[in-house]
């Protein structure tokens, strides 16, 4: 068998077998066979895994033939020893077979040829693999019927003819969506599309799919029943011999749960936003109320100056308006810094790591003063992140909040908040510690999590830290921890260098 398409990415195979062998061990399929047959990861990758690897290279390069390697036989006398069966053996060389292809997909160097390709080779060895490790007809049968069960009950798998009308779908498929074959079988995905499908992505799709690519997405569909669930689906065309397509293959993965988590996390979210937008207006109300005494004041200045002078001058009247539009501009300036402070700022932007920490500081700076709090800053650097600025500003306002909470609680005579930074590794370290006496031990590892609040006066939400580890870890790759020093508590937050 000639693989002439597939031949041309030899060379790239053999300068990353690590990254292939990575994707292939890492399958959790295959690690489940190694962990259920106790097989030595190690012991597997070194003596065995690259091996089979070599002979799937050898075989592209047309080097060798089908079944004349000795790695093969001392592959297959491993898993004999070990008791692994034949549909697992069907599993492990699959995932081979897939880990080539997503190292190709990884660099957008696969094609419907190589793709082909690659699942032909994979039949004759398979078929030669499998002949070996077991010695009689019926065995090999029986093995390639389980193999083929083993596909139907696992792999979401539906095919339809060029025309969209589904031909062929697969147990697992059926258990999904709740209909059976016989109810699938002639109609349309479009008994199963949700309504909130976008029309633009089944445009996209079918776009892609009748130009003779592949389609991968997700998509929200419904059961028999009513309820909702989502796939992630890449869809095949398959092509006959003048290249016409005469249908279409689709595999799907059941990521229901993912999308429930996500949903709930974007609502834990929203609600952390409402609750920190109540305390933005606290602080307003805080910086207004200077300057509103201030205008207070100038404006009852001249009244009283005419009662005791008799006039006011153009020199006093100049100085009064002055001085009243300097603090109707201090307030003007408050409120777009409190508006920008909540736009959804989606775009990252490179920012100096002492910006961050000045204008959480300038934001949440009264309430230091106002609860006679020290603030100590150390921060001698001057190096760049990249991040979603006001996200990032938010999530360390709220942990200098809780500090100031606890610091209230506890009616220390000196409040101290020590703030610092410092360069660890591939990391800028912001660290915020207060000598409010520490976290519990029997909380520590609990305030993270949702809905969960140390606060006895009952006005915690819950949602502040749970909000600051998924803005640190989730949409900024950085990382978020807590302990307790001699003085108090001292978050830890870890912000990856540009």
């Amino acid at each position: 068998m000639k693989q002439v398409h597939i031949k041309e990415q030899i060379d790239n195979f053999k300068k990353n077998k690590f990254a292939i062998i990575r994707y292939w061990i890492n399958k959790e399929n295959i690690i489940l066979i190694l962990n259920t047959r106790k097989i030595d990861k190690e012991l597997f990758i070194k003596r065995y895994a690259f091996g089979l690897l070599d002979y799937y290279i050898d075989l592209i390069s047309e080097n060798i033939v089908i079944g004349k390697s000795s790695s093969t036989n001392d592959f297959l006398n491993y898993l004999n020893k070990q008791d692994v069966k034949a549909e697992e053996l069907f599993i492990l060389c699959s995932g081979l077979r897939s880990a080539l292809l997503q190292y190709l997909n990884e660099l957008n160097l696969n094609s419907l040829e190589i793709t082909n390709e690659l699942n032909k080779l994979f039949d004759l060895i398979f078929a030669n693999l499998l002949q070996n490790y077991n010695k009689k007809t019926k065995a090999i049968e029986a093995a390639l019927n389980k193999s083929a069960d083993i596909v139907d009950k696992q792999v979401i798998l539906s095919r339809t003819d060029a025309h969209g009308r589904i031909i062929k779908v697969s147990s697992a498929f059926c258990n999904m969506n709740g209909y059976k074959s016989s109810e699938l079988v002639g109609n349309t995905h479009n008994l199963l599309r949700h309504n909130d499908t976008a029309k633009e992505v089944i445009d996209d799709l079918w776009k892609t799919i009748k130009s003779g690519n592949i389609w991968t997405g997700e998509l929200k569909n419904i059961k028999k029943n009513g309820d909702f669930y989502w796939v992630e689906t890449t869809i095949y065309p398959n092509f006959d011999n003048m290249g016409n397509i005469i249908s279409y293959d689709a595999i799907s993965q059941d990521i229901t749960s993912k999308k429930v988590i996500e949903s709930q996390q974007n609502l834990l979210i929203e609600q952390s936003k409402h609750a920190a937008m109540g305390e933005m207006i606290s602080m307003i109300a805080h910086q207004w109320r200077q300057p509103l005494q201030a205008v207070s004041i100038l404006v009852q200045k001249l009244p009283l100056t005419k009662m005791i002078d008799g006039e006011i001058t153009d020199e006093l009247l100049d100085s009064v308006v002055d001085d009243v539009g300097k603090q109707l501009n201090y307030m003007s300036k408050t409120i777009d810094d409190f508006r920008d402070f909540f736009k959804p700022n989606r775009n990252k932007e490179t920012i100096d790591i002492s910006i961050i920490v000045n204008k959480s500081i300038d934001f949440i700076g009264y309430l230091l003063k106002a609860n006679s709090i020290k603030l100590n800053i150390r921060n001698d650097m001057k190096i760049d992140v990249f991040v979603y600025l006001n996200e990032i500003v938010q999530a360390i306002i709220n942990i200098i909040k809780n500090a100031c909470d606890a610091l209230n609680e506890k009616n220390n005579e000196n409040k101290v908040i020590n703030i610092s930074t410092l360069k660890e590794s591939h990391y800028i370290c912001i660290m915020i510690e207060d000598n409010a006496g520490g976290i519990p031990n029997n909380v520590m590892g609990k305030i993270f999590e949702p809905y969960f609040s140390t606060k006895t006066n009952k006005n915690g939400t819950g949602l502040g830290l749970y909000m600051c580890k998924t803005i640190i870890e989730q949409h900024s790759n950085g990382v978020i921890s807590v302990e307790n020093t001699d003085i108090g508590a001292k978050f830890t937050i870890k912000l990856p260098l540009e």
